[in-house]
């Protein structure tokens, strides 16, 4: 759901409105594709990723092995050569065991019913002869698939010869080993068995051996029929279990895409906020150093306040915001002198991280601190507090789920804390000691983090409390709802209505009436008439009957109305 916004920016000589927008939902669609992924379940998906995993592990190990074997035959070193036979197989074996899993099989008919044309190596076979292999043999013939196999076309048992060949293979070179140990008055192969726990005769006595000078030129070729074997395993192994990863993301990528479009342009309405916001802020502070000095050494605080519900449509719309408005975080400004008439901001980078280049006349610009004259990026920190206020908001309180509006809520006070702390550490002393005798700020966050912890329904202390907060913090607000007319009207007219009495001594007993007066006459009602052609807030006799009592229009202000 894309929100309406309006952006209310408020600085703590005054209040400034800037007008209200709305925007239609936008509803994002994935266009089919030709091809249809295969499912595979969770478990699969983890077991195929612990097969690749064990497959990158153990297939440099045994290579590592395979050379240390040859080297100690180089060195006719026969515990040597059953040290590192015996390593050689205990890691050959857990490779061997890693593929006794169902999924690889089914995943290579899989991959190739799926894919026309694949490539096949021919597969090797163990050589129990150096006749049959040698150093300088070629690689062995690519033979391609023209047709896409199907259950018919293609061998399943084909898996578990190439699988089964490199048990085969270690076996041959435990035969020729304890052959080889054997012939030098060793032991017999003591130390050294076959993959079944004993040697195959046939294996044996097929081996041909030859003088103690000869070992290295008798184990190089099955050594090398080993790595084959286990090559051609890891490469259908490696290919088939990638597939199985691929239909994840297969499934999963329409949808990535859909979230990107959808955060994106959650992000550009933020952002378009955002910098009209900073840019009234400037222009209304260029003559307060402390503001300026604030806004080079620490940053600038941006404060959201929101009014949806946690039920129904808008608790989604609540999610898009509260993700729209933490990713401001990577939004930086920097402030140029304008060159010619043209003073519109310049936004440039990517979603990592974008730099607002605002421009400012020569006159004003001069004004600037000189860190900001030099190009210094500015900061700025966007904190989100909601309370939901209207009937749906009722509802959720008593039979749904508030969790999303109450983590929201203290994940965003520790942010402002946490600015608190970097704008107490950073500012000047003299700075400090000023602005603490005018603000009990601290004495404001703990009553704050008290009214979160609390958890009262519709607590609406706690968007007065960050109000304050941001704006003694010189920083600028924003506040929405759904549509940005109605709830949104309420709020802000009794904030304007707060700080004539906080700060431009209205008496309390006109407290009432100026605040249904801003309600009934002026910038808000207008709003609703440009928005719907009708002077009338959406709401009925039952809806306010759930609003907080301040935030409840005045009669004849309010009626049947489209929203």
């Amino acid at each position: 759901m894309i929100f309406g916004v309006l952006f209310i920016i408020c600085q703590y000589s005054g209040l400034q409105i800037l007008p209200a927008f709305c925007v239609t939902c936008l509803y994002l669609c994935c266009c089919s594709t030709e091809y249809q992924f295969i499912y595979y379940s969770p478990e699969n998906t983890a077991k195929a990723k612990e097969v690749l995993s064990n497959i990158n592990q153990l297939q440099p190990l045994i290579a590592t092995y395979a050379d240390l074997l040859l080297n100690s035959a180089s060195q006719h070193s026969p515990d040597s050569l059953k040290n590192s036979l015996k390593m050689l197989s205990e890691k050959t074996e857990l490779f061997v065991h890693a593929f006794k899993d169902q999924l690889v099989r089914s995943a290579l008919l899989a991959l190739y019913t799926a894919r026309p044309g694949c490539i096949l190596k021919k597969q090797p076979s163990p050589k129990n002869s150096t006749e049959e292999s040698s150093p300088q043999d070629p690689p062995p013939p690519m033979r391609r698939q023209d047709s896409i196999p199907h259950h018919s076309d293609y061998d399943e048992e084909e898996w578990d010869r190439v699988w089964a060949n490199v048990g085969k293979s270690l076996n041959c070179v435990i035969a020729m080993v304890d052959k080889l140990i054997e012939r030098d008055g060793g032991s017999g192969g003591g130390g050294s068995s076959s993959k079944n726990g004993e040697k195959d005769p046939s294996l044996v006595d097929s081996i041909i051996t030859h003088p103690r000078e000869d070992w290295y030129e008798q184990l190089y070729p099955l050594i090398l029929t080993l790595k084959d074997c286990m090559g051609e395993v890891v490469n259908r192994a490696k290919q088939s279990l990638t597939f199985v990863l691929l239909q994840e993301l297969a499934y999963s990528s329409p949808q990535c895409l859909m979230l990107t479009l959808r955060r994106d342009i959650v992000f550009s309405q933020a952002l378009a906020g955002l910098v009209c916001g900073f840019i009234i802020k400037l222009h209304t502070s260029l003559h307060d150093p402390g503001f300026l000095q604030q806004l080079h050494t620490v940053g600038l605080i941006v404060q959201y306040e929101g009014l949806l519900s946690t039920y129904s449509d808008e608790i989604g719309m609540l999610e898009d915001m509260a993700v729209g408005i933490s990713d401001l975080k990577k939004v930086t400004f920097k402030i140029i002198e304008a060159k010619s008439g043209d003073v519109l901001p310049v936004i440039t980078g990517r979603r990592e991280h974008y730099v607002v280049e605002v421009k400012l006349p020569a006159g004003m610009f001069e004004s600037l601190p000189l860190q900001i004259r030099e190009g210094q990026l500015l900061h700025v920190y966007p904190v989100l507090f909601n309370v939901g206020i209207n009937e749906q908001q009722t509802l959720a309180d008593r039979f749904g789920d508030v969790s999303l509006q109450e983590s929201i809520n203290q994940e965003n006070f520790e942010l402002l804390k946490e600015y608190y702390t970097i704008f107490m550490e950073k500012m000047p002393p003299d700075y400090i000691s000023h602005f603490q005798e005018q603000n009990d700020l601290k004495g404001l966050l703990e009553n704050l983090h008290q009214n979160i912890q609390a958890k009262k329904r519709k607590n609406v202390e706690i968007m007065w409390l960050a109000a304050t907060i941001c704006r003694k913090l010189n920083g600028i607000r924003f506040t929405c709802c759904k549509s940005a007319k109605d709830r949104t009207s309420m709020s802000v007219t009794l904030e304007q209505c707060s700080i004539l009495r906080d700060e431009h001594q209205l008496h309390k007993d006109f407290f009432i009436r100026a605040l249904d007066c801003m309600r009934r006459e002026g910038c808000r009602i207008e709003n609703v008439l440009k928005n719907i052609k009708c002077r009338k807030y959406a709401f009925n006799m039952l809806q306010l009957m759930a609003f907080p009592k301040y935030y409840r229009p005045p009669e004849g202000t309010y009626g049947k109305a489209d929203t």
